[in-house]
């Protein structure tokens, strides 16, 4: 399973883990799941998509929107910065 946490400049806007990450990279969006490769990437305008274990059930607060589709949650930002190590994802957005 991953960790992540997703810092904005009023604070803290999700930590827990999560099955798979989705994000818009600046070269286009690309997916993290568990045991990903580290890596560290820019991100652009678009949106983070989270899966989480038990989608039903699950509330990731008013910013997030959920997407029945895909069973993710959506968070829209204008860009950022991420880190990913060893299953750990920081997420810095603006």
């Amino acid at each position: 399973m991953l960790s992540l946490e997703i810092v904005s400049p009023e604070g803290h806007l999700f930590k827990g883990n999560v099955t798979s990450v989705t994000v818009p990279g600046i070269n286009g969006e690309f997916q993290m799941l568990n045991n990903h490769a580290n890596i560290v990437s820019i991100l652009a305008k678009g949106s983070i998509k989270i899966a989480v274990a038990d989608y039903k059930t699950a509330d990731l607060g008013s910013r997030f929107v959920k997407s029945d589709k895909d069973q993710k949650f959506l968070l829209a930002i204008e860009s950022g910065t991420l880190e990913l190590k060893d299953n750990r994802i920081i997420i810095l957005v603006d």
